[in-house]
């Protein structure tokens, strides 16, 4: 990395050198209450105290945020000192989560008032430092406030920057920034929230008085040069900014097990089943102080709350769920107890990944596999939270497929073989709403508004051409879009553009943002009291009388108005809608090349002797797991062919009601959306019919009426696709998927406004607004920019079109052979996709039936074979 602009720290400061850069009373501070410095403070502090931008990558608890802030700290007590402390801002500390900034708030205001008790000991008086924080729940008042008298180190969220880098007066006082602190960077770069800050940063950059140091907070991420040139963003060659990378992510030990939880995964009951686990659940909360346990879905967290509450009544009052669907005060309520230690257990879907202080964790569980080496790190980083405390983690698997998924994730999670994040390329729906924002501050010189776009790490690529199209949109150039009420937002004209409209400054407060409005449903019960939400897909399918679960509690629906639906509690009633069918999270595509790669060589095992014990030697499982893992690919090898990183196996399984064609592609669950739809819209143009489609992360399967067959040579053709993204676009049309996604990036884009003259858009009437914009785009201006996002969000955000690309392209090569065989039933390793592609399977409970039956039937067939 020498000679490289981004380069890894490679020097650890010992203490003394970092005392020697800290005032006295900051040092000494330092010294009573931490003694010695952590592994990201001792590589981090004194360069960013140099002025370098520097990312931080390291796990919970290792003092990372400190390390951001010790340098800046010290140079605002300096400045006390010499009297030289400004009524400005130095210090903007940027993060995604509203609920971190309270905590920061207060890991800020503790060090420094014990900073300012140690001072006056050592005979000094400084004056306060002040912390503010500035959020969509900031009184109007408090921001004049802090117009007036801006805080030393202000807190915020993107949205909110966004918001202040247009308040007139307010964005005078960003200009002194000194030092910019982005937090959770793993949790912001992947999606748009921070495509719209990394532009909202470079505006920043712009309008700031000097240039500041840049930092960056993050977990466990990959790869680490590509998250550092996002932080750091680039210059005007194109070339990224100079910084370093403080790589700690491994300074904590992290110890992580896979266990199956009964010894037979096929023919176990799903009573019995659940029942293991519950049993297992409980003897490894009693085993440790506190344990906290992901879910892949809320209702799953729901469930599992639920369920242990009710099966053991000593944990009453000890175990709480946690999800983003609770209302705030439940889940405050909940970090509250767990911070002073009350509960034994949390059980979270996602909420608690993110940096939330919530005291000492000793043991994490995942249910099932997490989908990402990644996020199996961060969820069990949370345990041990002290830097010398061991995370302990332990993945229970439920199915077989999870299984050997979760025994080659558990694997790389041990070798620390991350997954790469994706970062959004040019999103232009995003590109609209800061164009927007720049043109009400100043005119701008087209040339250098599209100069400054780019220093953003995700437009560093913009094409010109995307760019003005954008500008031309916001200046009303698109014929036809008047009458829809879609007004010009900017003037245009000889290579320069400005603000245009009374009312456009108040559009874009009332309208920045990139988070869309899914449309909560609001649960109440009859005597209107808030209990939290559910999804609208959730909420369409509840008939009167329908039992479900939330917050840990049974609920009967009755009836609903609008947005609202309103229930009556139902204590220990079962409930009657399963809800695991919606927010299932994909399998990444590096770990699904390495389980690839993992079938060949169990493949190579199932004769030999000895496959128990390596396995179990290698993969760190127990002999349950072994066996099971075993079994499965020995029926898999002896009915069928094993699929792996060379062959990629395509079934044929006709029926009386349909004929099925299993595609065993193990790409993951977004590359198999891309694939499938392409694969299905050729087949239904060619043969003239309706084709089913099931998914999942290990292939999918095409379902096609009895009457209507592939040959091999069909089949064959479909691998052949030249250009998949342009069949997406044709198999895209008119799906539901096209007009949801249309009214976020339409939304987002500034042409459907959720929000005008304190009114709120029904969400029914922006829906049916974008699918009628939608139609007159496709008709009239096909290259519109907000179009080309919609396709190019599902295809490369949604879907991951690149990889079903490079899928094909190994296919073509022949790196990757196609096997097809005709079977009478589905083999071992297509009974998931044969259950999801049945309509007749509503709960779980009957999808392990299903499996148990086939799985009889071609044990059957084996023996009789007599292979």
């Amino acid at each position: 990395m020498r000679g490289e602009r981004i380069r890894y720290a490679e020097r650890e400061y010992t203490d003394e050198e970092i005392f020697g850069i800290l005032s006295e009373p900051v040092r000494e501070w330092f010294r009573r209450k931490f003694g010695t410095f952590t592994p990201p403070q001792r590589y981090a502090v004194i360069e960013i105290h140099k002025g370098e931008n520097v990312l931080i990558s390291s796990p919970t608890g290792s003092g990372k945020t400190l390390s951001a802030f010790l340098a800046a700290i010290n140079e605002l007590i300096l400045l006390g000192k010499a009297g030289k402390l400004e009524d400005k801002i130095y210090v903007l500390y940027v993060s995604p989560l509203r609920a971190l900034n309270n905590d920061i708030k207060r890991n800020l205001e503790g060090p420094l008032a014990e900073i300012k008790e140690v001072a006056k000991e050592l005979g000094y008086e400084i004056p306060d430092i002040r912390v503010g924080i500035r959020t969509s729940d900031t009184s109007s008042y408090e921001k004049s406030k802090m117009v007036k008298r801006p805080p030393h180190i202000l807190i915020t969220t993107p949205e909110s920057l966004a918001i202040a880098l247009n308040a007139p007066k307010f964005r005078e006082r960003l200009k002194t920034v000194k030092y910019l602190i982005i937090d959770e960077v793993h949790a912001l770069a992947e999606n748009k929230r921070g495509t719209h800050l990394a532009l909202s940063v470079e505006r920043l950059a712009h309008w700031s008085e000097n240039e500041f140091v840049r930092i960056g907070l993050s977990a466990t991420i990959h790869p680490l040069e590509e998250v550092a040139k996002f932080v750091f963003g680039f210059d005007d060659d194109g070339k990224p900014r100079p910084g370093l990378i403080v790589d700690v992510s491994f300074a904590k030990e992290t110890k992580i097990w896979v266990e199956s939880v009964v010894d037979d995964l096929v023919y176990t009951d799903a009573g019995t089943l659940s029942n293991a686990l519950y049993r297992r659940l409980a003897e490894l909360i009693r085993e440790h102080m506190t344990t906290l346990i992901f879910t892949n879905t809320r209702s799953g967290a729901e469930r599992v709350a639920y369920n242990l509450k009710k099966r053991y009544p000593e944990f009453e009052g000890l175990i709480e769920a946690h999800h983003s669907s609770l209302s705030r005060e439940v889940r405050l309520d909940v970090e509250e107890k767990l911070k002073k230690g009350e509960l034994k257990a949390v059980v979270t879907s996602t909420s608690l990944e993110l940096g939330i202080d919530i005291g000492t964790i000793d043991l994490v569980i995942l249910i099932g596999s997490p989908k990402s080496v990644n996020r199996a790190l961060q969820r069990i980083g949370r345990a041990g939270h002290r830097l010398h405390d061991v995370s302990k983690g332990v993945i229970l698997a439920l199915d077989r497929d999870d299984l050997v998924e979760v025994t080659v994730l558990a694997h790389n999670a041990r070798n620390r073989r991350l997954d790469r994040i994706r970062i959004p390329k040019n999103p232009l729906d995003v590109l609209v709403q800061h164009l927007l924002g720049m043109a009400l501050n100043q005119v701008w010189d087209v040339e250098e508004a599209y100069k400054l776009v780019r220093r953003a790490y995700p437009y560093r690529d913009l094409p010109f051409e995307d760019f003005m199209s954008v500008l031309r949109y916001l200046a009303g150039e698109y014929a036809g879009l008047e009458e829809r009420k879609v007004y010009a937002k900017i003037w245009l004209e000889d290579g320069r553009f400005g603000r245009r409209g009374k009312m456009t400054r108040a559009i874009y407060y009332m309208n920045v943002g990139t988070i869309p409005d899914e449309a909560k449903i609001r649960v109440y019960t009859m005597d209107k009291q808030m209990i939290g939400t559910v999804e609208e897909e959730f909420a369409e399918r509840l008939m009167p009388g329908d039992i479900f679960v939330l917050a840990g509690r049974t609920y009967e629906f009755v009836k609903s108005r609008g947005n609202k639906i309103y229930v009556i509690p139902r204590e220990g009633a079962k409930p009657t809608i399963p809800a695991w069918f919606s927010e299932m999270l994909p399998l990444s595509f590096d770990l699904a090349m390495d389980v690839q790669r993992f079938r060949k060589e169990v493949a190579g095992l199932v004769d030999n002797k000895r496959a128990k014990s390596l396995l179990m030697r290698k993969y760190g499982i127990d002999e349950r797991a072994a066996k099971a893992i075993l079994t499965y690919f020995r029926e898999q090898a002896r009915y069928s062919t094993v699929p792996d990183d060379e062959t990629v196996l395509v079934e044929e399984v006709l029926g009386d009601k349909r004929n099925r064609y299993f595609f065993h592609t193990l790409i993951g669950r977004r590359a198999n959306d891309a694939l499938s739809r392409a694969f299905a819209y050729l087949v239904s143009k060619k043969k003239r019919t309706n084709v089913g489609v099931a998914i999942n992360d290990n292939g999918f399967a095409l379902l096609l009426p009895p009457d209507k067959r592939l040959s091999e040579e069909e089949i064959m053709a479909l691998f052949e696709i030249e250009d998949l993204r342009e069949v997406l676009r044709r198999a895209l049309d008119n799906t539901e998927l096209l007009k949801r996604r249309f009214r976020h990036v339409a939304n987002r884009g500034l042409l459907i406004l959720r929000r005008y003259i304190g009114r709120s858009k029904r969400l029914g009437r922006q829906q049916v607004m974008a699918v009628a914009l939608l139609k007159v785009l496709k008709e009239n201006h096909p290259d519109f920019p907000l179009l080309k996002e919609v396709y190019r969000e599902i295809m490369e955000d949604k879907m991951d079109v690149e990889a079903a690309e490079l899928f094909l392209r190994w296919v073509r090569e022949g790196r990757i052979k196609v096997v097809v065989e005709h079977n009478e039933l589905p083999s071992p390793f297509a009974f998931n996709l044969e259950v999801i592609g049945s309509s007749d399977v509503v709960l779980m409970e009957d999808r392990r039936e299903m499996i148990k039956q086939l799985h009889r039937k071609i044990m059957a067939m084996i023996e009789a074979s007599g292979q």
